[in-house]
C-alpha cells in the first residue's frame, strides 16, 4: 500500500551514520552496519532522535554509497568512526509505503515517475561515478524487529527537490 505521492518542507536534522558503499542486492550489509552504528551511539552516549533511515549519497547502479544513519537531537563533534552531517532543509517530494521491503524499489519507481510528470527536479548532479543526491533517504518508522508482519513494516521514501 502506497500514500499519494506528495511535497512537503523539511528541516535541518542532525545525523550519524555508517558509511558504506554496497551492490544491489545488500541486505547482508544492513546487519553489520547497523550493529556498527549502534555500538558506536552507545560507547559514544548518543541517543537517536527518530527513527532509522538509509541515506543513498551516490546511486550507480548496481552500485550504492548509502549512509545508515539515525537523527540525533544536535550536531555531533566526535562521533568516532561514524558520519556525522546534516540532513539539509527544503522541499522534498516523498510518500510512504507499507510492505516488505523487496518493493522499495517499486515505490522509489512510483514516486520518481510522479515527480517526472509534475516536472519536479531532484537537489542532485550527474558525474563519473554516478549521480550525486543532496538527499535522498528511505525512513524506516517500523521493521522486522518491531513488527512480525511485513504487510505492516512502514517506509517513507523522500527525495530532496531542486531549489
Amino acid at each position: 500500500m502506497l500514500t499519494l505521492p506528495r511535497t512537503t518542507e523539511r528541516a535541518a536534522q542532525p545525523f550519524v551514520a555508517v558509511r558504506r558503499t554496497v551492490r544491489i542486492p545488500f541486505d547482508a550489509d544492513i546487519a553489520p552496519a547497523m550493529a556498527e552504528l549502534f555500538d558506536v551511539l552507545r560507547q559514544k552516549g548518543i541517543e537517536p532522535s527518530g527513527p532509522v533511515f538509509f541515506k543513498y549519497n551516490i546511486i550507480r547502479m548496481p552500485e550504492l554509497e548509502i549512509d545508515f544513519a539515525v537523527p540525533v537531537a544536535a550536531s555531533v563533534i566526535d562521533a568516532g568512526s561514524l558520519v556525522s552531517g546534516i540532513l539539509p532543509p527544503g522541499r522534498y517530494a516523498e510518500l510512504t509505503y507499507w510492505g516488505h521491503y523487496d518493493n522499495l524499489m517499486d515505490a522509489n519507481a512510483v514516486l520518481i515517475g510522479w515527480a517526472k510528470e509534475k516536472g519536479i527536479a531532484w537537489d542532485a548532479h550527474e558525474a563519473a561515478d554516478g549521480d550525486h543526491f543532496a538527499c535522498r533517504m528511505e525512513i524506516y518508522p517500523n521493521g522486522p524487529d518491531d513488527e512480525p508482519d511485513p504487510a505492516k513494516w512502514e517506509t517513507t521514501v523522500a527525495i530532496k527537490v531542486k531549489d
